[in-house]
């Protein structure tokens, strides 16, 4: 990479594309427009279930990623959406029902800013101090651990959500499963079989697929329940949305603050990621990185957005499509920042089938759990040493298991156990001549 404060990007048109390089102007475009696609359904989904506007997160979704790119001066490709390890604390600190309208919002927002503040001053304490410690606190058995874990304790939205399951259809339906299916079907296809720009493109075509096999079932045979446009033509094309101020409480912030650690270990797990698809180094910017994901979840907070996070749905699109340029982020932000003052075209977005929405979660969740594989064949991680092996496998199990422990009045779920037990028990199991004991199967522990 250059070493002015953004890279010079180059241009190519085929193969990987690396974050210093970028792609003609119709690609990039259209390959931005697809982050924003594979965001859009989990980076809404979130503050829908904290009782939040989604507008105002996908708005500031858009403000995040600039933030990030520039603190990062333009080195780590990442996109910036709700972060669901907000969800919990901020139910318990508002006492708010799960999807339905949050009364206390400004109370939520005082706690956001504060996990904001502290994880701003660990990444200012990395950039200063050095990035090793937090190496040597989570090396990459524990980053891979939490990376797989992310994806699993995604699992059942996407499942739920290609399964057809609501409130009121707690089986679902055989006709949702088979449009997900054949959502994911579109996306593998036109990643393996397809060329040229449409290799690149399989997240957003596939759901093109899926929403178009949906429409010729539901609205033209009547085997589902018909998309409905009706909001579409009421909703108007430019307008704000509505913005909200924060109010600090003690207990708020002790609720909601220490969700900073674990965006910590959920950013370093995401960098590391992006290092090993991309085969560079990208450890001297974590402390920037996190400093950038603090500012704009501070930033996020103070207007009635919720805390961001760099998205793992984004690092899923660019394992599938190999493009990885940093421009391409700034296309989806300024999309983002357009659909979240545009209230039409979020009403549209808004009639994407849960189905279709399910099947492309399946396979970029899924695609997120993987990359934890990488991890550890990219950094050798030796899976005879009982040590890693108990690490890994207890994470794995309470992340698929959304294990919820309360400590303190804090309720950590899933990510939280997963990244703070694989933390703990690495730190814990020094016993190094058990170490050395190869492990052959589960009796041989």
């Amino acid at each position: 990479m250059s070493d002015g404060f953004l890279p010079s990007w180059r241009l190519k048109t085929e193969g990987v594309i690396m974050p210093d390089e970028r792609l003609p102007v119709g690609q990039t475009l259209v390959a931005g427009l697809q982050h924003v696609v594979a965001m859009f359904g989990a980076t809404a989904l979130a503050p829908i279930l904290m009782g939040f506007d989604p507008n105002v997160s996908i708005f500031f979704s858009g403000i995040a990623t600039l933030i990030f790119f520039f603190m990062v001066g333009g080195r780590v490709p990442s996109y910036l959406g709700s972060s669901f390890a907000f969800i919990g604390p901020v139910l318990v600190a508002t006492g708010a029902t799960v999807g339905a309208p949050n009364p206390n919002i400004p109370v939520a927002l005082g706690g956001i800013i504060a996990a904001g503040v502290l994880y701003f001053l660990i990444g200012l304490v990395v950039q200063m101090a050095g990035h090793r410690w937090v190496e040597r606190l989570m090396p990459p058995v524990v980053t891979g651990a939490i990376v797989a874990a992310i994806g699993l304790v995604l699992a059942p939205i996407a499942i739920n959500s290609a399964s057809g399951i609501t409130p009121d259809n707690a089986n679902g339906t055989a006709f949702a499963r088979w449009i997900a299916l054949i959502t994911v079907l579109a996306v593998g296809v036109i990643a393996v079989y397809s060329g040229g720009v449409m290799r690149r493109l399989p997240i957003l075509l596939g759901g093109a697929i899926g929403y178009l096999a949906y429409f010729v079932a539901a609205n033209l045979l009547g085997l589902g329940q018909a998309i409905d446009f009706s909001k579409v033509g009421q909703a108007a094309w430019f307008g704000l949305p509505t913005f909200q101020s924060p109010v600090f409480t003690a207990s708020a912030i002790s609720l909601v603050a220490p969700v900073a650690i674990i965006l910590v270990a959920e950013n370093l797990g995401h960098i590391k990621a992006i290092s090993a698809m991309t085969g560079r180094n990208l450890d001297p910017y974590l402390g920037r990185a996190f400093m950038g994901d603090g500012v704009a979840t501070v930033v996020s907070g103070a207007f009635g957005g919720t805390g961001m996070t760099t998205y793992a749905e984004n690092m899923g699109v660019m394992s599938v499509t190999r493009i990885y340029s940093t421009l391409i982020f700034l296309v989806a932000a300024a999309i983002a920042l357009l659909l979240g003052l545009s209230p039409k075209f979020g009403a549209f977005i808004g009639t994407i089938p849960g189905p279709v929405l399910g099947g492309l979660s399946v396979v970029v969740f899924g695609l997120i759990a993987a990359t934890a594989g990488r991890i550890w064949v990219e950094n050798r991680v030796d899976f005879s040493r009982p040590r890693n092996l108990i690490t890994v496998a207890v994470a794995l199990i309470l992340g698929a298991g959304n294990f919820k422990l309360t400590i303190g009045g804090f309720t950590l779920d899933g990510i939280g156990t997963a990244t703070f037990g694989a933390i703990t028990l690495y730190h814990l199991l020094r016993d190094n001549a058990s170490d050395r004991e190869p492990v052959g199967s589960a009796d041989a522990l």
